[in-house]
């Protein structure tokens, strides 16, 4: 089969790569119809996390069926299903508590020995406990599939990181970010009831976007600009719900610069290329709590998928471009130089 894989910093290829089958009873193959490329995938292509040369690339797919081991029963051939971007076995302590991430047996697409979800097929290991079963129908609606794959990540993380914010119905809430994730966190916050949204960002077409979403304020300021500019919007205050969706030390402060006392800041963007830029003395000092990190999504799954197929949630509008799998290299590159917010992949 053909393969998206990386061989250097801004080295795509799709290669071929041998087709996977069933190993084990747990497992099951599935055909991809539908893949992206999320902003993380960029650390790899830059150089900032290494990977192997010939390393599977991509964790966002959904797909149909192909084949199941013995003991896989929940999923059928012929079933349209949906990948967290984490597998779990979904029995373990870890999974029973809704943290599928830490799950004991669990693991992420594209790893030594393991297919990436931007290739022709995938072999599933845990397939119970990972795979969400979508409706058929679903195949005859381009833009319910693109609102159905953001469930593989983006729109988990999202919610992850509003709930780790603790938003509520009727609060402020703040998003550092304007990248896909910071956008579905707009998305999440108004789900959740946030009479008021802040988005933090510059690129006009995602802020934009972030008010299509729900946001009811947008800041264009970095650094202490930005703080000072969302302080004047609260009353001087700050805001009592704050998702950090970058990953960044300048992000982090300004997430907690921005917070309430007695607030909390969710933060899902994954750490790179600096310190924390948590400072303990201020949190403790101002009563902020800190929580998040990597989303459970197979477990937020179950709560957010009846809204995206009713057309509660729609997170479609984060693609902005499609490739197929042969011009992914493309999609890369439009990502890594902002021309593109989120690429869709059509194997």
């Amino acid at each position: 089969m053909r393969a998206t894989t990386i061989h250097g910093i801004r080295d795509i290829r799709v290669d071929d790569v041998p087709a996977p089958r069933v190993q084990y009873a747990t497992d099951a193959v599935v055909r991809v119809v539908r893949a992206c490329v999320c902003g993380s995938d960029l650390w790899a292509y830059r150089g900032a996390a290494r990977r192997r040369p010939g390393q599977r690339m991509g964790h966002e797919f959904l797909g149909l069926v192909e084949d199941v081991g013995a003991e896989v029963t929940r999923v059928r051939p012929g079933d349209l299903v949906v990948a967290p971007f984490l597998w779990s076995d979904g029995v373990c302590a870890y999974c029973r508590d809704g943290l599928t991430s830490s799950c004991v047996h669990g693991g992420a697409w594209g790893g030594p020995g393991y297919d990436g979800g931007q290739g022709e097929a995938v072999r599933v290991p845990y397939a119970e406990g990972t795979l969400v079963t979508l409706p058929a129908d679903a195949l005859g609606d381009d833009r319910l599939l693109a609102a159905l794959v953001t469930l593989s990540d983006v729109l988990g993380t999202g919610h992850h990181a509003a709930l780790g914010a603790g938003v509520r119905p009727g609060v402020t809430v703040a998003v550092v970010g304007d990248g896909a994730v910071g956008l579905c966190a707009v998305l999440a916050a108004r789900r959740l009831g946030a009479e008021r949204i802040i988005a933090l960002g510059r690129h006009g077409r995602r802020t934009a976007l972030a008010g299509h979403f729900g946001a009811t304020d947008v800041v264009a300021e970095r650094g202490e600009a930005a703080v000072e500019a969302v302080r004047e919007l609260t009353g001087g205050e700050g805001a009592p719900a704050v998702v950090e969706a970058v990953g960044t030390e300048q992000s982090m402060r300004t997430a907690l610069g921005i917070a309430r006392d007695g607030g909390a800041v969710g933060f899902v963007g994954v750490p790179h290329g600096s310190a924390s830029g948590v400072d303990l003395g201020i949190m403790f000092a101002r009563n902020i709590a800190l929580r998040g990190g990597v989303a459970p999504v197979r477990a937020h799954l179950p709560d957010l998928l009846p809204d995206v197929l009713d057309g509660t949630l729609d997170p479609s509008p984060v693609f902005d471009l499609t490739v197929g799998l042969e011009q992914i290299a493309d999609g890369y590159r439009a990502m890594d130089e902002r021309t593109a917010l989120k690429v869709l992949v059509t194997p």
